[in-house]
């Protein structure tokens, strides 16, 4: 049995982490298809339903605009998702990138890229995005950005390491004797088998990213109004917690799952991709 195959199958044997896979496959579902589910534009106002609770025509209620929230979350998952995501790839490409060089020539080239991850990691990334984004202009695209230029250290460390064990391996001194070049041997040869620790990484970075762009746009430096996200909409319920407990429950709720499932399937990739539980399952 190929390991993609054992490493499928031992995925779904874990309970948690293949529900967690199917969480996130229901979200990406309903983010995907929000022009044809939400009920509601998520920008239209409704002064007649101003902070109207749950009912059949608003199951999640109604904001201090009167507009939908069931809409707007459905809307709010897509922006969410899509910070995440494109974040992510950001990181990972850089991470990638650095780890790749730094792993690879080793000497001084490591010694110099691997301060420069210290420095990074030396930072609170949290605080370091807001004095990013309070300085530029705050908008779904500088979010992205930003978030992914500031959570590629760990991607870049685990690449490194990777690579310190793989490029003393036999298949890669004889891609070397053939005469394939520096860049062919890092691409084509070991970077392939480096992925592992990458994919499990990745999937903590979007939860990570969804958690950092809802506590942004809580604090009015994320999305901006009336575009929605699940922080802007809760700090519509912050503003009325009082008479209004649904702006506060709902979002609260879509991020907790949505990090929760996405930290499931990191750490069920993570117990599958454990070379001792290779050996185990070839005995």
């Amino acid at each position: 049995m190929r390991l993609s195959a054992v490493t499928g199958r031992r995925f779904l044997k874990n309970r948690l982490a293949a529900s967690g896979l199917a969480a996130v496959a229901v979200l990406i579902a309903v983010s995907a298809l929000a022009p044809f589910i939400a009920p509601y534009e998520p920008t239209a106002i409704d002064i007649a339903n101003v902070l109207s609770p749950p009912s059949a025509a608003h199951p999640l209620g109604t904001d201090e605009l009167g507009r939908d929230v069931l809409s707007r979350m459905i809307w709010g998952g897509r922006v969410s998702l899509k910070v995440g995501f494109v974040a992510v790839g950001i990181a990972i490409f850089i991470g990638m990138l650095i780890g790749s060089v730094a792993g690879f020539y080793g000497g001084r080239t490591d010694a110099a890229l691997m301060r420069f991850v210290d420095i990074m990691l030396a930072f609170p990334t949290f605080f370091l995005i807001l004095a990013v984004i309070a300085i530029l202009e705050p908008s779904i695209f500088t979010i992205m950005a930003v978030i992914g230029v500031t959570s590629w250290m760990d991607v870049a460390r685990l690449v490194r390491a990777e690579f310190l064990t793989l490029k003393e391996r036999d298949f890669v001194l004889a891609a070397k004797a053939s005469g394939a070049g520096d860049k062919r041997v890092i691409f084509r040869h070991i970077l392939p088998n480096a992925l592992s620790p990458v994919f499990v990484a990745a999937t903590f970075g979007v939860a990570g990213a969804i958690l950092v762009e809802s506590g942004l746009s809580f604090l009015g430096l994320g999305v901006q109004p009336p575009n929605p996200s699940w922080g802007n909409i809760l700090t519509a319920g912050k503003d009325n917690i009082e008479v209004a407990w649904w702006l506060s429950l709902y979002p609260g709720l879509a991020i907790l799952i949505t990090v929760l499932s996405y930290n499931l399937v990191g750490e069920g990739l993570r117990d599958a991709l454990d070379p001792r539980l290779w050996e185990a399952g070839s005995e």
